[in-house]
């Protein structure tokens, strides 16, 4: 006998009908927990979570390749570099001398040598080789040395340049101290600039009194010596003021054949520069 619908079914497929019915309306998923046997078993229906499903980029992480901001630390503030002078940069000379980073001076002029120094104890460190004391340098020197005292400060290399001699007050004059080891450049009793300088020995001594620049070679090589005598100035016989690579290497450990030796290189091409052939240098204790 042919029945439609639900008019021919028993109660128990009356029940699973309306569940399914019921479970497609809702979402909802229907399992069987045990299909095998005879004895019907019960019906188990999962609800739907209410959780949004997730997107594909959560299922791969989220935000994983999104760039994180990092901020940026500046770098420290610079103190002294080449260049600069006065009492701190001395004070710096003579700390780099306490842990054997400079074997001469102080002279109060942060020149290559200071700027050598100050590399090799950056170096060391692990600091960057700027070559400029930074406050991170500084401050790292300030920890492995002491507060010097006068005699490092000023009388180990050279004491700082004292009143000029009279006869350097007028006109323009290369004015050349041997007491402090400094050379005055000055225009009508006006210091132009100062710089380190170093003479000859005991036997090659350098010769004191007021002279004349009567020569300048930009490139000159000793005929006596066979040694270079870049910028050099002229002003007694062969005796000249001139840029000596010996005295930036070595410093004060050695001496001249009787020139006005100078380590600044820079400073000296400056200097160069500006002399005239005629102006006067006065050499004097």
């Amino acid at each position: 006998m042919r029945m439609t619908g639900m008019r021919g079914m028993t109660g128990w497929g009356r029940s699973i009908t309306a569940l399914l019915a019921l479970a497609t309306a809702c979402g909802c998923t229907v399992q069987a927990a045990d299909g095998g046997g005879k004895q019907r078993s019960p019906v188990r229906i999962e609800l739907p979570s209410s959780a949004p499903p997730s997107t594909p980029a959560e299922e791969k992480g989220g935000n994983e390749n999104k760039p994180s901001a990092t901020p940026t630390k500046p770098p420290p503030a610079v103190l002294w570099s080449r260049g600069d002078s006065g009492r701190d940069v001395r004070e710096l000379q003579a700390r780099l001398r306490q842990v054997a980073w400079l074997f001469d001076g102080p002279t109060g002029t942060y020149d290559d040598l200071t700027e050598r120094a100050v590399k090799g104890f950056q170096g060391k460190r692990g600091l960057p080789r700027t070559g400029e004391t930074d406050t991170v340098t500084w401050q790292r020197l300030l920890r492995m040395t002491h507060e010097p005292g006068k005699w490092e400060l000023y009388l180990m290399g050279g004491q700082p340049a004292a009143a000029p001699d009279p006869r350097c007050l007028t006109g323009r004059v290369l004015c050349i101290d041997k007491t402090s080891r400094t050379l005055r450049w000055m225009i009508d009793g006006r210091t132009v600039s100062t710089m380190a300088v170093r003479f000859g020995s005991r036997y090659t001594p350098t010769r004191e009194g007021v002279f004349s620049v009567y020569w300048k070679s930009r490139h000159h090589v000793s005929t006596l010596y066979d040694s270079p005598m870049p910028y050099a100035m002229f002003f007694s016989g062969g005796q000249a003021v001139h840029y000596s690579s010996d005295f930036a290497a070595r410093g004060y450990a050695g001496a001249s054949h009787g020139c006005v030796n100078v380590r600044d290189e820079r400073a000296i091409a400056e200097l160069y520069a500006q002399v005239r052939s005629g102006d006067k240098v006065v050499v004097y204790w």
